[in-house]
C-alpha cells in the first residue's frame, strides 16, 4: 500500500461537478493499493497517517500530527501510484491491484481509519471515479508512504 500525504490549507473533490468530499487544514490523502495488500498494510498506513508529525508546534516546527491538532482528512483512491514509468513512455499498472480487490481493501482502509479517528473529521472521494482534486498544499509539505517500505 501506498500514500502520499500532503499537508494542507484547504481540499475538496469533485465528481461530475459536485463536490464530494471537502477539508479546511489538515492532510490530502492519495491511497494507493497493491495485490498482496492486507490488514498489516492497512494498519501500517493508518498509523502513519494519524501519527506523522508533519505540522508546526508553537516553535514552527514539524513536530505535531493530524490526531494532536484534530485535523480533518481527505482521501483519495489513486491506483496510479503503482505506475512503474522504468521501461517505455507509457507507465504500466501491473502492481496496481485489480478495481474489485482494490475497493474491498480501500473500503476496509476507511473503516479502519473512522474506528481509529474521529470520523467527522475523514472526508473521501469517489473509488475508481475521475475525480478532480484542488488543495492548497501547505508549506508544501508532502510525504511519501509505504507499507512494503520500498522508501
Amino acid at each position: 500500500m501506498r500514500g502520499v500525504i500532503q499537508r494542507v490549507k484547504k481540499a475538496s473533490v469533485m465528481v461530475d461537478g459536485e463536490n464530494r468530499g471537502e477539508i479546511g487544514v489538515g492532510m490530502l490523502l492519495f491511497l494507493g493499493i497493491t495485490h498482496s495488500d492486507g490488514e498489516a498494510d492497512i494498519d501500517y498506513i493508518v498509523d502513519k497517517v494519524l501519527n506523522c508529525r508533519i505540522f508546526s508546534d508553537q516553535f514552527d516546527k514539524m513536530n505535531l500530527s493530524l490526531i494532536d491538532n484534530h485535523y480533518e482528512v481527505l482521501v483519495i483512491s489513486q491506483f496510479t501510484l503503482y505506475g512503474d514509468a522504468r521501461k517505455g513512455r507509457r507507465p504500466s499498472f501491473t502492481e496496481s491491484a485489480k478495481p474489485d480487490n482494490a475497493l474491498i481493501v480501500y473500503n476496509l482502509f476507511l473503516e479502519k481509519l473512522k474506528m481509529t479517528y474521529n470520523s467527522d473529521l475523514i472526508k473521501s472521494g469517489v473509488f475508481q471515479a475521475d475525480m478532480k482534486v484542488d488543495l492548497i498544499n501547505d508549506g508544501p509539505v508532502t510525504i511519501l508512504l509505504d507499507s512494503g517500505r520500498a522508501f
